[in-house]
């Protein structure tokens, strides 16, 4: 680009097609190319200096409730988190942002002081968001310079199992536990740590020396671990399987030099009176008296949200009769709105007691049908396989 130097005023040139080229006095007109750069500059400073959305950033309204903001965090921070992105510096980025805006929201000082003031105000009372660009490391990467980041001790994980019944993963519900947790506080002196192992050159004498690996300790304010007792709010989502995990990243064992572990918990799924799960299908049983074995039956059975399945046949029912009744199993988990099927096995009811000769003769005339047929087969081998009536 042309730089030039002009007399001490201000002159304006006219050239052809209408374009004007204003001369400063007594200053060079900068490159095009920096001015640029630096208006880019400026407005990323701008920018970053307005803050982060909290609430955009969790996807929620500015009006949403504490159990929503959680609700929105733990979706997020499972699709973002570092352990499931492994060298994605965006995910990363994202990871940082999310679990800032998490912590400021479910803060009730901290969501107040952001509501008014913004990330900045948060920042002028003490309070320091984590996570998110730093404007340094931005334009330190533009210009070729490279950070070396140090691995993070983690503390470890917690395990556990959660009992849940059947109706809640038909459902889903929302199970509030109380959480015994070490949190970390600061305590009166100093302690050693981030101590690390560092090669020192050692002199054994006159002009002899040697490499030699040192233990090195930086002094950090002491600390010491205090139960606190919170709510956690744990998400049954519909159709949930047995063993499955829900993951909450942060509640795990503290570590006093870097993050704490994550609080894994595990579905274990309750029996139910009347329903069995397999997959996506569930399995019941249902007892009918002989007479509805041979005249044919309709009645109702309630499913697990209240619903009235209705069992019908108009045809002899024999003992181990499965009835299909498509779509009313249990609801798929990445699909609310499919669902498995429902298996009913029936079994028959006998009468009790001795039949009159009258009946017996009644009785003998109507079920003239196989009379008399016998068979003998080995049970414990040649099992009898019901068959399946699709409805």
């Amino acid at each position: 680009p042309e730089v030039r130097t002009t007399q001490q005023y201000n002159t304006f040139t006219a050239g052809s097609g209408s374009k004007f080229r204003r001369i400063m006095s007594g200053r060079r007109i900068l490159p095009r190319c920096l001015s640029t750069w630096l208006l880019i500059a400026f407005a990323l400073f701008a920018v970053a200096a307005a803050g982060r959305d909290f609430y955009k950033i969790l996807g929620v309204k500015k009006s949403a409730t504490e159990k929503q903001i959680k609700k929105a965090y733990r979706s997020l921070a499972a699709k973002y988190h570092p352990d499931r992105n492994p060298g994605d510096k965006e995910a990363a980025d994202k990871f940082n942002d999310i679990s800032a805006a998490h912590a400021a929201l479910t803060d009730g000082d901290q969501r107040k002081i952001y509501d008014r003031e913004g990330e900045e105000g948060l920042k002028k009372k003490g309070h320091q968001p984590q996570g998110g660009n730093n404007m340094f490391n931005m334009f330190g990467g533009m210009f070729g310079q490279q950070q070396q980041k140090d691995e993070i001790p983690k503390g470890g994980d917690i395990k556990m199992d959660i009992d849940v019944t059947m109706g809640q993963l038909y459902n889903g519900d929302i199970i509030e536990i109380m959480r015994a947790k070490s949190v970390p506080k600061e305590a009166k002196g100093t302690r050693q740590c981030n101590c690390r192992n560092e090669m020192k050159t050692v002199q054994l004498g006159a002009g002899r020396f040697q490499m030699a690996q040192q233990r090195v300790c930086d002094s950090c304010p002491n600390v010491k671990l205090v139960t606190e007792y919170n709510e956690l709010d744990v998400d049954i989502e519909v159709g949930m399987a047995q063993s499955q995990e829900i993951t909450y990243h942060g509640e795990g064992e503290p570590h006093i030099d870097g993050e704490p572990g994550n609080l894994v918990l595990k579905i274990n799924l309750l029996k139910h009176p009347v329903f069995t799960r397999h997959h996506n299908d569930l399995y019941c049983n249902a007892s009918i008296s002989l007479r509805d074995a041979l005249l044919g039956f309709q009645f109702d059975i309630e499913h697990l949200d209240g619903h009235k399945v209705t069992l019908k046949r108009t045809e002899v029912t024999a003992p181990g009769t499965t009835l299909k009744i498509r779509g009313e199993g249990m609801k798929h988990y990445d699909n609310n709105h499919e669902a498995g099927d429902l298996y009913v096995t029936f079994s028959i009811v006998f009468p009790s007691g001795t039949m009159s000769a009258d009946d017996a003769k009644s009785l003998g005339t109507i079920l003239t049908s196989g009379a008399g047929t016998h068979a003998v087969f080995n049970g414990l081998e040649q099992r009898y396989t019901p068959a399946v009536h699709r409805y």
